[in-house]
């Protein structure tokens, strides 16, 4: 498809800068195709009463690191320069993906100072500014360089209206983040508070727990013009047995699969079998889903709203219909909704036909 199909106007104020106080009381977006009132404005602090007892959310538990570092290129002529680096996906105990800016003025075997005893090494050099680096950090490990040094890597389109300051530590990570590695937050799950989880507890609403170590691909734009000329950044995630059997389990038992976020979509349809159910999983993932995707595995996605002609737009067109998420995301614009990582979120049905369980509530 074209990449232009994708694409709209969103005002600028219409960017969310901080999130909403308490989490759960940002606003939730009810899509469902095929209806004859397809959208409804809800709340996040709703969502217990829009699911039913036996369902089950599945969250992605990955923890944000603090990704971004700024250093002096020191080049093989002793010539310097000023980089920032992004980190995006660990090759190894002290070996990083990352992007570099200016990444014209590094060459392979140059050094980037980041501080005293902190530094790396130019490994190599790919497309779009992507380069690999070898970290040395002397006498720590490397988490702990990093903790010091390293700043929240806020999306550019947070990062270009305010820097990042010491409430977005806590702000840009779900409550219930366990495993490090991301460097940008699954942002579905910042609505979550401990209060919102013990009320779907309360209502028989099961909680699975996947990971999947979120990239700084996910901000790249789409440069082709068409959908099939796209490659995926990859990115690692862990779907455990005991977990893919719980899941496994709650659908056989009538039970719906409810996505929190597009990164655990992609890792469970990563890991469906052509049956729908689930199988551990454990590595790279570089899925890439746009309309005409046959979903497998899940039956209800909660989502925040997503860029004009991003790979994420693309996934929900997919999951509920081209021409029905335009009809949301213009309802939303009008309404007043906060759109990126700290804005407000949409609960959405597959289009029609796509599911049997998605029936109401």
């Amino acid at each position: 498809m074209r990449v232009d199909a994708f694409d709209f106007d969103l005002p600028e104020d219409r960017i969310a800068l901080r999130p909403a106080e308490p989490r759960d009381a940002a606003r939730l977006l009810t899509v469902r195709p095929g209806e004859a009132e397809p959208l409804a404005d809800r709340r996040i602090a709703d969502l217990p009463a829009l699911l039913r007892p036996g369902d089950c959310l599945v969250f992605n538990n990955t923890r944000v690191l603090p990704a971004q570092l700024h250093g002096e290129r020191i080049g093989v002529g002793g010539t310097s320069a000023r980089i920032g680096i992004t980190l995006h996906k660990r090759l190894g105990e002290s070996a990083w993906r990352a992007f570099a800016r200016p990444a014209r003025r590094l060459a392979l075997g140059d050094s980037i100072v980041f501080a005293r005893g902190f530094s790396a090494r130019v490994a190599d050099k790919g497309e779009a500014g992507e380069i690999g680096l070898e970290f040395m950090c002397e006498g720590q490990p490397f988490e702990t360089c990093l903790a010091e040094h390293g700043i929240m890597p806020l999306p550019p389109y947070i990062a270009s209206k305010r820097a990042p300051d010491a409430r977005d530590a806590a702000d840009y990570q779900t409550v219930y983040s366990r495993r490090s590695g991301a460097v940008a937050a699954p942002t579905a799950g910042l609505h979550f508070t401990d209060a919102l989880l013990a009320r779907i507890a309360e209502r028989g609403i099961g909680t699975a727990f996947l990971t999947l170590h979120v990239g700084a691909g996910t901000f790249l734009p789409v440069k082709a013009e068409d959908t099939a000329d796209h490659r995926m950044h990859a990115e690692w995630g862990e779907i455990g047995p005991d977990v893919a059997a719980r899941l496994n389990a709650v659908r056989a038992n009538g039970g719906r699969i409810v996505a929190v976020g597009t990164t655990a979509l992609r890792l469970l349809e990563s890991s469906a079998r052509e049956d729908g159910t689930i199988a551990p999983f454990s590595g790279d993932t570089d899925i890439f889903i746009t309309p005409g995707y046959r979903f497998k595995s899940v039956d209800l996605l909660m989502t925040n709203f997503h860029l004009p002609r991003s790979t994420l737009f693309m996934l929900v067109s997919a999951f509920s219909g081209l021409e029905t998420m335009r009809r949301a995301y213009s309802h939303a614009i009008s309404s007043g909704y906060r759109f990126y990582s700290y804005g407000d979120a949409s609960l959405l049905w597959p289009a029609a036909g796509g599911s049997e369980r998605s029936e109401r509530p």
